[in-house]
């Protein structure tokens, strides 16, 4: 990450405003910002990241809460900019911390929220539903809501403003000129600010290296329509749980091609309710009926809208592509489309998931080869068109892979912004009288979700299972007479894993009864110091006959 060499920061100058990103810059995911003025803290977003190959047992990444864990009591609100995973998913853990901080988010965010929090066992924290123009206050920040469309409904950008200047936060946001709810970025409000005179500008960069603009959301619709009209068999089309937009695609070409949706997935399920229930999902009457009632249709009227897009192991889709679903059995003439874009780091099990479902007969249609999923965030078009409008004094950008934040900064200063920052997780910039610096990096780990515990799972014990996943587990166990210095019985080896699956352990045993008797002679007696032995001759034996490097857990036992 940037900046590896920065100190503890400095005390805050007072007037000023302390921005520390806790999550977010580096990743696609676990977005949360910190503003600090005048002693009390604003929120921006707390959100999860997902877990790669490379985390096995992980659930979830959460932000690092440590820096402002003792300051909790500071926090004024947090204001939540859209209702995807990546930017609300971790405020149930800050709430176990502090149950009772303000929620500012619009209508819809708040209420797929609302769930989460019931999981989790919270009381409902108090909360503010806010729209695009609203404004409103918390302690010295003055907030005002700003439209913005991304991928999903009622996302909105903040202007935070304070003594210290004017900051405007986009959250995730693109410019599509033709959306599918009508609601347009509203960038009358962006140049408004502009006007004002916008002293720092977090911007999305997750697009910054696309070149152009974003496609229309509405360019689906046709693509969709010819999937539809050429499909034989049952339509599964698996999607994020909150892509309204894409569900409401889904239900017009099913209505228009005589077919019945059903949704799979707990998730899916639920939010679809929600965003029918609040205005956001139109579903015409009779279109919608349980799974299990559409399995029963002849498979050609039959349209399952489902999770496990990402190709997650436990989802409907990853079941169905293992031919282990209860419901759904994919076939010949069967189609399925994944209508999203792949999250970096997804590529394999998302792969393995499509090869799945073609090795059972299925048309497989994904964005690799066909229009199915236009990405919600900005390219690098509509970014430069935003800095031209906004014209910052300086810009930050947030959102996205280190790649993605250089891409967007050198946008920014080809519009000839002054002063552009590229921070990192954890990196303290302070904007004082009208500049943004770089003060200092303030403590900023990933923090896993394992199950039922939150931040018990370290690096350490990452790559112990990523030892037993990759190269094996072995055991051994010698019985030694100390006294007498002599081995009593050959030892025994015990392998776990699909690396040593099979391996025949009879020329090792010798090595290794060689190798104690040495020690032993030499007046070794020291039960550790007789594991090490154990351990470094099986382990060079290993490496030598197999190349690998198993985990290996040696036993002396006294006679």
């Amino acid at each position: 990450m940037p900046h590896p060499e920065l100190s503890d920061p400095p005390a805050l100058t007072p007037g000023g405003l302390r921005v520390v990103p806790l999550g977010g810059l580096g990743d696609i995911g676990r977005n949360m910002t910190v503003f600090e003025h005048e002693g009390r803290l604003l929120l921006v977003d707390c959100g999860v990241l997902f877990p790669e190959d490379h985390q096995p047992g992980v659930d979830l990444v959460l932000p690092d809460f440590s820096w402002i864990r003792d300051r909790l009591g500071d926090v004024e609100a947090l204001v939540l900019t859209h209702g995807h995973e990546d930017h609300v998913g971790a405020t149930p853990y800050l709430l176990r911390e502090r149950p009772d901080i303000p929620l500012v988010g619009s209508r819809l965010t708040l209420a797929l929220l609302e769930p989460k929090l019931r999981e989790h066992r919270l009381r409902q924290s108090v909360q503010h539903v806010v729209a695009e123009g609203d404004t409103i206050s918390f302690g010295p920040f003055q907030l005002e809501l700003v439209a913005v469309n991304h991928s999903i409904p009622d996302a909105l950008a903040v202007a935070i403003r304070t003594t210290a200047g004017l900051v405007l936060h986009t959250g995730d946001f693109k410019m599509d000129q033709l959306p599918l709810d009508g609601r347009l970025t509203d960038l009358r409000a962006f140049a408004r600010l502009g006007e004002e005179g916008v002293d720092l500008f977090l911007t999305d960069s997750t697009n910054a290296e696309t070149p152009g603009f974003t496609t229309a959301e509405t360019s689906i619709t046709p693509v969709l329509d010819q999937v539809f009209a050429g499909a034989q068999g049952r339509l599964v089309v698996a999607c994020f749980a909150s892509h309204v937009h894409r569900v409401q695609q889904v239900l017009d070409a099913a209505v228009a091609h005589g077919r019945k949706v059903g949704y799979v997935g707990r998730s899916m399920v639920r939010n679809m309710a929600i965003a029918r229930d609040l205005g956001y999902l139109r579903v015409p009457e009779g279109v919608v009926v349980e799974a299990k009632e559409l399995a029963g249709l002849p498979p050609e009227r039959q349209v399952l809208v489902s999770t496990g897009s990402q190709g997650e192991p436990m989802s409907a889709l990853s079941r169905m592509a293992q031919g282990s679903h209860q419901l759904v059995q994919v076939g010949e003439e069967d189609t399925v489309v994944l209508a999203s874009s792949l999250i970096p780091g997804n590529e394999t099990a998302v792969y393995r998931v499509i090869n799945g479902l073609a090795g059972l007969g299925a048309r497989v249609v994904h964005q690799g080869n066909a229009l199915v999923h236009v990405s919600g965030h900005a390219s690098a078009g509509e970014l430069l068109y935003c800095y031209n409008i906004v014209r910052p004094r300086a810009v930050m950008p947030v959102h996205g892979e280190v790649r993605h934040l250089r891409a967007n900064a050198e946008l920014a200063r080809r519009t000839g912004v002054p002063d552009v920052v590229v921070a990192g997780d954890g990196v303290v910039v302070d904007l004082v009288d009208g500049r943004a610096d770089v003060v200092g990096r303030v403590p900023c780990e990933y923090v896993y979700v394992d199950g039922s515990s939150v931040g018990q799972v370290t690096e350490s014990d990452l790559k112990d299972r990523r030892i037993l996943g990759e190269e094996g587990f072995l055991s051994v166990v010698a019985v030694l007479d100390l006294e007498r210095g002599a081995v009593l019985a050959a030892p025994e080896v015990h392998a776990r894993g699909n690396a040593l699956q099979g391996v025949d352990f009879t020329d090792v045993r010798a090595e290794v009864v060689a190798a104690l008797t040495e020690a032993l002679a030499d007046g070794t007696t020291d039960v550790q110091q007789l594991q090490q032995v154990l351990r470094r001759t099986l382990g060079r034996w290993v490496s030598r006959t197999h190349r690998r490097r198993p985990m290996i857990v040696p036993v002396v036992v006294v006679a």
